[in-house]
């Protein structure tokens, strides 16, 4: 059974950092490529990052110099480094996975709460 199980996520003041996990199961981390959406109150996904699955070229590892993702194969576990923290960062953030990051995501995490203020 495939399952994305996000953590990490919780209260942050405002220019402080937090790093989301992601573990996955059912699959192997290492043949997909693998993601995070954000969704803040009111508000559409917002597709942040991707990190595409070894041999394709499409990966956007950093979003505007702040968030960046990570991958662990050998754990099956993904993170999102977030780092100077605003407001306008607070959302639930998932965790995807597609077959490469040209596709549309196609398993989703339950989300992570994360909230950014003083």
């Amino acid at each position: 059974q495939v399952r994305l199980e996000e953590s990490g996520g919780g209260l942050v003041q405002p220019g402080g950092s937090v790093r989301l996990s992601c573990v996955a199961s059912g699959f192997n981390l290492e043949d997909y490529a693998v993601g995070w959406v954000r969704q803040a109150p009111g508000k559409g996904r917002e597709g942040l990052v991707c990190d595409d699955k070894a041999g394709f070229g499409s990966s956007k590892r950093t979003w505007r110099g702040r968030f960046t993702i990570s991958r662990d194969n050998a754990k099956n576990t993904y993170y999102l480094q977030m780092n100077n923290l605003e407001p306008e960062d607070t959302a639930v953030y998932f965790c995807v996975r597609a077959e490469i990051c040209a596709y549309d995501w196609d398993f989703w995490g339950q989300g992570t709460q994360v909230t950014v203020s003083s």
